[in-house]
């Protein structure tokens, strides 16, 4: 019994559950719009009870008593008309009705009633009129609600003549309700106004959190001061707070790698002076080599830790400093093709961008013979691509070429004389521009280094 019910109670839930998917895909995304959607609906919701409640109950309520008073009347008429057959040319009739009931009455001859005109979409008068008139005369009627827009024609049939009324529409109908649906509207109108300027305000600060935060994380320097609400105050200074600490951090780094780099100089200084010292023979020309390798090691190390964050952010011209890249690769031998296609403005580290190109460049430099240099400048983003003919890296080994000292012995390294960290400080300085480096097979052949940064 279990298994021949799980279906039909798992259904309701798998279609909960696609509603909700459903929903989800079709509500707004923004901050903005959600909470102006949190707003404005429930007034809505509100307003349209108050509306139904209001046509329902008061104004159908009163269109009702209306219609039957007028209908009492008419059927007064008619009771005259009957008590009164003396009097030929109902002159009484019409008087009575004229200065008693503010109404038009007209005695006609007896004649067939006009086909029935159609009905309005919104019938009420129409139907509450036709019911009075069944319950309280129970004669063949003819009602006209559609033509003069002010004015109500109502024909009975009588036994010898036809009774013509004409009456005013507020004697029959509740003329309030558009007031009341006008005012409602307006007043919904200018709610919503003020929910719009005021969410808009709300907004703002944490629009203008979020762009300070996205310009920080592009090693830029961006202007905020916290305003709007407590709560967006208070990230705010969260946010001012964390990145002084985050500089801090980076200058006592700094000043420490400054420190430690001057000693091992130092230090290194000290090993040329001896090995000069020693005069020249096969010995000192190994130690000579192992002390510029230490040379090249220790530099590498520090420019990866370092990591140029010291430098500030600036517009340059994207075309020129990738055409010096390709000058220096072709006067080390290697022919280089330059493709540039966008904008030649981009706002990057200048130092530390070349840098991450030129690590790139090195690299296919080393291991191939022709290099490409294809960039796109688009609107919020500038792609580099490297191309090389080289032998490439494994698919599975590409993740691992840009960890920090990873040697590739069988296909290529990062860095061939120094200790594997030229990937690694490249992608290290794309990502501190908010962007990163991947890599994949090149249309050469070879390998292609891929740097995607916001510009």
């Amino acid at each position: 019994m279990t298994f021949l019910t799980r279906p039909f109670v798992a259904r309701p839930h798998r279609w909960w559950r696609i509603f909700t998917l459903w929903l989800r895909a079709k509500m707004p995304k923004g901050l903005f719009a959600r909470s102006l959607l949190i707003v404005v609906m429930p007034m809505l919701l509100l307003q349209t009870a108050v509306a139904y409640v209001f046509m329902e109950r008061h104004w159908q309520a009163v269109t009702h008593r209306l219609s039957a008073m007028l209908v009492q009347d008419i059927a007064a008429l008619i009771d005259v008309y009957h008590s009164y057959p003396q009097d030929k040319n109902a002159d009484t009739l019409t008087r009575i009705a004229a200065e008693r009931l503010n109404l038009t009455a007209v005695i006609a001859p007896r004649a067939p009633l006009p086909p029935a005109l159609p009905k309005p979409f919104f019938s009420l008068l129409d139907s509450s009129l036709s019911e009075e008139i069944r319950k309280q005369i129970r004669r063949p009627f003819w009602i006209d609600t559609v033509g003069n827009s002010n004015i109500i024609e109502i024909r009975v049939q009588l036994k010898d003549a036809q009774l013509r009324v004409f009456a005013a529409r507020a004697q029959a109908y509740a003329p309030n309700s558009g007031i009341f649906l006008t005012w409602m509207a307006g007043t919904a109108l200018v709610l919503i106004l003020v929910a719009v300027l005021f969410l808009r305000n709300q907004i703002k600060p944490i629009r203008r959190l979020a762009i300070a935060a996205d310009a920080f994380g592009k090693g830029r320097d961006p202007a905020f001061r916290p305003s709007g609400a407590r709560e967006v105050r208070q990230a705010g200074v969260a946010f001012i707070e964390m990145k002084r600490r985050v500089e801090r951090a980076i200058e006592q780094r700094t000043a420490m790698l400054n420190g430690v780099s001057h000693d091992l100089r130092t230090v290194l200084t000290r090993f040329k002076l001896s090995l000069a010292l020693l005069g020249e023979g096969p010995e000192q020309d190994d130690m000579a080599r192992d002390i510029a390798e230490m040379q090249r090691m220790l530099e590498a190390y520090l420019a990866f830790a370092r990591g140029d964050g010291g430098e500030s952010a600036a517009d340059i011209d994207m075309r020129a400093l990738l055409s010096d890249l390709a000058a220096d690769a072709e006067r080390h031998g290697n022919p280089t093709r330059l493709d540039y296609r966008g904008a030649t403005n981009a706002t990057v580290r200048p130092d530390a961008f070349r840098r991450c190109l030129a690590n790139l460049v090195g690299n296919a430099q080393r291991y191939a013979t022709q290099v490409a240099i294809i960039a796109d400048r688009g609107d919020t983003i500038l792609v580099v691509h490297i191309d090389d003919d080289g032998p490439g890296i494994p698919p599975e080994s590409r993740d691992d070429a840009f960890r920090p000292f990873f040697r590739l012995d069988e296909a290529r390294n990062q860095d061939e004389a120094g200790a594997g960290l030229g990937l690694a400080i490249a992608r290290d300085i794309a990502r501190a521009h908010g962007g990163d480096v991947t890599l994949e097979t090149s249309p050469l052949g070879g390998l292609r280094a891929t740097v995607s940064v916001p510009v």
